[in-house]
């Protein structure tokens, strides 16, 4: 078979001898992704049509105002996860605290936990922004047959099993890695079949792109400003383009295939950063390293940062490996100024 015309189902079959002790409940969590992504994939599709956009009228625990689409989203994921009895935990960024899932028998005998940012980059739903999802699985550290407790969730990033995430856009597409490289799905929306589309996905080692909300320049730290000034500075292959959707999965996607930068610092305003460890930059960083990039929060490796709390928030510099290096080397500079 031709690789390109390959479909994800078997693709995870092809594979399944790349999931460390696994029997097969990793490639039925993907699987499970798989699924529930389609279900998503609908409602985002015609959330113009019917009465799904807008706030939900309450907010998350980030104190973030929930839009519809993010609690279905949330739930959609949730349940098909639960329902097929394939995790022993799900941490939800949606979600105050983690939750525990024990099988039909009471059993808590399932081997991974997962991670879900389910709807990213929603506040753009209404203006028909692409939005997506992402995901991060892990190996519990507890005993099997036991209740997961928060120790199964705040494991460092080099941890992870698999990490992926879907891009609602002009073409749904899932991305993911586990660990042997990065591949791409697109879904063929006549026959709702994911078909593998990106193969071997790797960021360019430069690029020509920063992206990064430059309209929070002045709250900014000093390393990030100089480093802005050399992108746009006019000089060999620069001045840089500057191209900043707000929608992490799609920023990150556009990079991956084009070489850039996505840069979310800390700030005056956030001081310890936005985007969440556990939901957004540990997934983004090990998909980014498995295709050759690099992710760090500035001066050291994200996935080598140890967690201590479920909802933590980082500094995230992620993209092409010498874009990142660059701007470490600035934010360096301006630390020890």
């Amino acid at each position: 078979m031709e690789e390109r015309n390959k479909t994800l189902g078997e693709f995870i079959i092809e594979k399944q001898e790349d999931f460390k002790y696994s029997s097969g409940e990793l490639s039925r969590l993907i699987n499970s992704i798989r699924l529930a992504a389609k279900v998503v994939n609908y409602k985002v599709n015609k959330a113009g049509l019917v009465d799904i956009i807008g706030a939900f009228g309450e907010q998350n625990v980030q104190g973030e105002d929930q839009q519809k689409l993010d609690v279905y989203a949330n739930e959609v994921f949730m349940q098909t996860l639960i329902n097929r009895e394939i995790v022993c935990g799900i941490a939800s960024e949606e979600n105050d605290d983690f939750i525990t899932i024990q099988g039909q028998d009471g059993c808590h005998n399932n081997k991974y936990v997962v991670l879900i940012d389910p709807l990213d980059g929603s506040s753009n739903i209404d203006v028909n922004v692409s939005v997506g999802t992402i995901f991060s699985v892990y190996r519990r550290v507890t005993p099997v047959g036991t209740p997961v407790t928060l120790e199964d969730f705040l494991q460092p990033g080099v941890n992870q099993v698999a990490a992926g995430y879907v891009i609602y856009g002009t073409s749904t597409m899932i991305v993911y890695t586990t660990g042997n490289g990065v591949n791409g799905f697109t879904l063929n929306p006549a026959i709702g079949t994911f078909y593998l589309s990106h193969p071997n996905l790797t960021f360019p080692k430069d690029g020509n792109i920063y992206s990064i909300n430059e309209g929070n320049y002045v709250h900014f730290p000093q390393g990030v400003k100089d480093y802005i000034k050399y992108c746009q500075l006019e000089e060999g292959e620069r001045p840089y383009t500057s191209r900043y959707i707000g929608s992490l999965v799609s920023d990150i996607h556009r990079n991956m295939v084009k070489g850039g930068i996505y840069i979310y610092p800390t700030s005056s305003k956030a001081p310890k950063g936005k985007l969440r460890l556990l939901y957004e930059c540990n997934p983004m960083a090990f998909i980014a390293e498995q295709a050759g990039g690099k992710a760090s929060d500035g001066f050291s490796r994200i996935m080598e940062i140890q967690p201590t709390e479920l909802h933590q928030r980082v500094p995230f510099f992620c993209g092409s490996y010498n874009m990142v290096e660059k701007a470490e080397e600035f934010m360096r500079k301006a630390a020890d100024k």
